[in-house]
């Protein structure tokens, strides 16, 4: 059974630092030439918009007071249910002595998963090491099924495993073992997983796996029976080390180090966020491989794509791309893949990024952003067209 700790309020923007340690690419060796065609040039906003591209105003007074001199380390998961209520996975052992209040009057850490209503009161809370389960070691990603169940990951070294939960923390079912991964074609354990996402017609998980593996893996949501897995292209993944991103090099045809994260379109499409490869895949949910986009390619570091989010409307026209290397959010046309706009940038003020990790939207077409590093906040941006 999870632990369960009472809700409260959360504070105004969420606006709580820490300090954190950013994600690392790995080291890499030479890549084969690809068999697929990228774009001619790389896919970067221009300022000329389209009259119907969605914009966005930062909120900077969602949501409420944290209770119990609650403090949030990285926030590194939000997911939103069908209440519009919003769920935050964070990391409370990134929090130091000084943000625990060991050398003042506040603070404590909150427990790692807070469910928010719509105006951002705390109404649940829960989670951390239970009996039955193996909680991970770095809270990462957090998803709501369709029938309101709670999934979470984790990225450190020894994460293996996704779990399953119910609203109220109890626990349901564990895929993989803590420690015990071997590598991107083990269809038993994860790698590091960095997200989860059910797909409510086949009720499968599919796991965006991750940070140690190359790979998306599926399994059945209730009894976590291995389905499939594919890597870059829908081949079968490797783990032969790779040469170091190269702007300048052909595509590669592995993953690299986060496979960020997954989503699945009305129409079936399944879209893949290769963070540090700066490009989106597009795959059937057989894994058959249907076309990429590459967002700002000549992106170093960690990377443009770290994660996808499909529009609220019916058609889900937009694709909604966090980059925690730009601290922008890229606003895609799903049809071409071609960016449109952006927003946000670099800094610690309502409205700008330091380390943007992952969002999510909710019935309304409004976004809800996270930070890790020093940025530690959760943000609320509400669609003003």
């Amino acid at each position: 059974m999870a632990t369960r700790r009472a809700g409260g309020l959360l504070g105004s923007g969420l606006l709580v630092a820490l300090m954190i340690v950013a994600c690392a690419d790995p080291a890499t060796s030479p890549e084969t030439a690809p068999t697929s065609t990228p774009p001619s040039a790389p896919t970067e906003a221009t300022d000329a918009t389209t009259s119907d591209t969605p914009q966005f105003q930062v909120d900077p007074f969602w949501a409420r007071e944290l209770p119990n001199n609650w403090m949030l380390g990285q926030v590194s998961g939000v997911a939103v249910d069908g209440q519009d209520h919003v769920w935050v996975l964070h990391r409370p052992g990134t929090l130091d002595a000084r943000q625990r209040g060991e050398e003042g009057m506040c603070c404590v850490p909150a427990p790692p998963v807070i469910e928010l209503d719509v105006d951002g009161s705390v109404l649940r809370s829960w989670g951390g090491p239970g009996e039955g389960y193996e909680w991970p070691s770095s809270e990462h990603g957090i998803h709501i099924d369709h029938e309101g169940h709670v999934w979470i990951g984790g990225n450190a070294a020894d994460d293996a495993q996704v779990l399953k939960f119910t609203a109220d923390g109890e626990f349901l079912l564990q895929i993989g073992r803590a420690g015990q991964s071997d590598g991107s074609n083990d269809t038993q354990d994860l790698g590091r997983p960095a997200s989860i996402l059910v797909d409510p017609e086949t009720n499968e998980v599919y796991v965006a796996d991750g940070y140690g593996n190359r790979r998306v893996i599926v399994f059945d949501a209730e009894t976590g029976e291995y389905r499939r897995h594919w890597g870059a292209y829908g081949d079968t993944p490797g783990d032969a080390p790779l040469a170091a991103y190269d702007p300048d090099a052909a595509p590669s045809r592995d993953y690299r180090s986060p496979v960020h994260d997954v989503a699945i379109a009305n129409d079936g499409l399944v879209y893949v966020a290769d963070r540090t490869n700066n490009r989106v895949q597009v795959f059937h949910k057989d894994g058959t491989f249907v076309t990429e986009a590459f967002i700002r390619p000549e992106t170093l570091g960690s990377g443009t794509a770290s994660g996808v989010t499909l529009s609220e409307d019916p058609e889900q026209r937009w694709l909604f791309v966090p980059d925690g290397t730009n601290n922008v959010v890229w606003i895609l046309d799903r049809a071409s893949l071609e960016v449109r706009d952006h927003f946000g940038r670099l800094g610690k003020n309502a409205g700008q990024f330091y380390r943007l990790h992952n969002l999510a939207i909710d019935s309304r077409g409004n976004l809800y952003t996270t930070e890790v590093n020093v940025g530690q906040r959760l943000q609320k941006f509400d669609r003003v067209r």
